[in-house]
């Protein structure tokens, strides 16, 4: 990249992240967004030491010239104009994750899929830090792979959680394990069709040889046709059957290899909710063993393990009734898990951005279990609407999380849950999933007081 005209498109964590890293190897950068410029005068003041150029508002056709190569954050779509103009004069457009990789010494296991993906990247990079101390946990959660990069020794490991939209703008990316736990409808705003959104998860293994390894669910009809196009070997997990991977019988959780299987643990020392997190902790099992961890190290790193901060996080009891936040839960894919996770009268509050998604299955899922909902955000009409199609009628509209959070207290029952479970992404209203969350928890603890 040594004296190279990049271009980094979107300005936050990544996008920085790959402008830093682009800078530190010798390129000259410019970055861009699309966003009007006063919300990035802090940005600007804190790296105003580089030599960066930003620009901002409508992207104008003269940024191109004598450009070498685009990078995209992850959320910016492959099929804006000014992205299929830069391929068409021969510019090389990349995404940040391809740029790490392009740096980054130390081998890599790459984790995606619709749900599960940071529970699974977590308890993975927690079990193999016991094995290893290099280990790195990158991607989607915690640092983004292009602020560590440059800093990896080939002695680390790096465990990295890899979305659908990073996977659209890899080239040469290839882990040595590479995981996809399950495919169901997400997205769909973005990628359009479901099988191009399954063409984009598909794309982890896509480098991959045969001497590489890809971590894929049993249970899922999407990932047993995945494993007939890569060239990887699969190793699969399931929580129905025994397979040559990782599976439970009998309450034991296994790992089976050669037709050699070893007991891991007992579910019973498992402190995770809800029959998803067995799914997460049988991929994990069957990545770190894959990865030569010791069963032992495995068994530690499970039993101790308390879970990912807003996936049906414990969040309080107020008056007899208990508070989970599940704001993560971005799709009715990964709400459903919070639903069939809760054991007693659950009181729902769901709603946010639209992302073109189904509910119909979502609701049905609440089996008895959810005895109302209460719905805020761009979506709140949209759900309703779904709720009383499917004959669930103990609906409620609010204006916004705080709203929902009072009327929920005042709803509640001693005995009952409530469970913040959006079903939906969070930015008609807030900048992350985490604020959201951080909101609910913050309105649980004032109910307290």
């Amino acid at each position: 990249m040594r004296n190279k005209n990049i271009l980094i498109i979107g300005i936050a964590r990544s996008g920085i992240g790959a402008a830093k890293l682009a800078y530190g190897l010798g390129a000259k950068v410019s970055l861009y967004d699309g966003k009007d410029k006063e919300g990035f005068n802090n940005i600007i003041e804190e790296y105003k030491e580089f030599p960066f150029e930003f620009y901002f508002g409508e992207f104008e056709a003269r940024y191109l010239e004598g450009l070498d190569t685009m990078i995209l954050s992850p959320g910016v779509p492959v099929d804006l104009w000014f992205v299929e103009e830069a391929k068409k004069r021969k510019i090389e457009v990349i995404g940040e994750i391809e740029l790490a990789y392009r740096v980054c010494k130390a081998p890599i296991i790459a984790i995606t899929g619709t749900n599960g993906k940071t529970t699974t990247t977590s308890l993975v990079g927690e079990i193999i830090s016991l094995y290893n101390k290099g280990t790195k946990v990158v991607g989607n959660i915690g640092k983004p792979f292009t602020n560590i990069a440059a800093e990896i020794e080939e002695s680390d490991v790096v465990v990295a959680e890899i979305s659908s939209f990073q996977l659209e703008t890899i080239q040469s990316f290839a882990p040595k394990i590479s995981a996809i736990l399950n495919i169901t409808e997400d997205h769909l705003n973005r990628h359009k069709t479901m099988e191009n959104y399954i063409d984009s998860k598909t794309r982890i293994a896509e480098n991959q040889s045969e001497n590489n390894y890809c971590i894929l669910n049993y249970d899922d009809a999407e990932c047993i046709k995945i494993a007939k196009k890569i060239k990887a070997e699969p190793i699969w997990f399931s929580t129905q059957v025994k397979v040559e991977g990782a599976y439970i019988d009998n309450n034991v959780l296994y790992f089976s290899r050669n037709n050699s299987a070893e007991k891991i643990i007992s579910a019973d020392e498992i402190t995770l909710l809800g029959k998803h997190n067995l799914e997460n902790i049988l991929a994990a099992i069957a990545i770190t063993r894959m990865w030569e961890v010791p069963a032992e190290i495995i068994r530690k790193g499970i039993s101790q393990f308390k879970g990912v901060e807003h996936r049906i996080e414990f969040s309080g009891t107020v008056k007899g009734v208990n508070y989970y936040n599940d704001s993560k839960a971005t799709n009715p894919d990964a709400a459903i898990k919070g639903v069939l996770a809760m054991v007693s009268p659950t009181i729902l509050i769901a709603g946010g951005m639209d992302k073109g998604s189904s509910y119909t299955e979502w609701i049905n899922s609440f089996r008895g279990i959810i005895k109302e909902m209460i719905l805020f955000g761009e979506t709140k009409y949209n759900i309703e609407k779904a709720a009383r199609e499917c004959g669930f009628n103990s609906v409620f509209i609010v204006n916004n999380l705080e709203e929902a959070v009072f009327m929920a207290k005042d709803h509640a029952q001693t005995g009952d849950s409530v469970l913040l479970s959006p079903a939906c992404a969070s930015w008609d209203m807030f900048t992350s999933f985490e604020e959201r969350g951080d909101l609910f928890k913050d309105l649980v603890t004032n109910l307290e007081s």
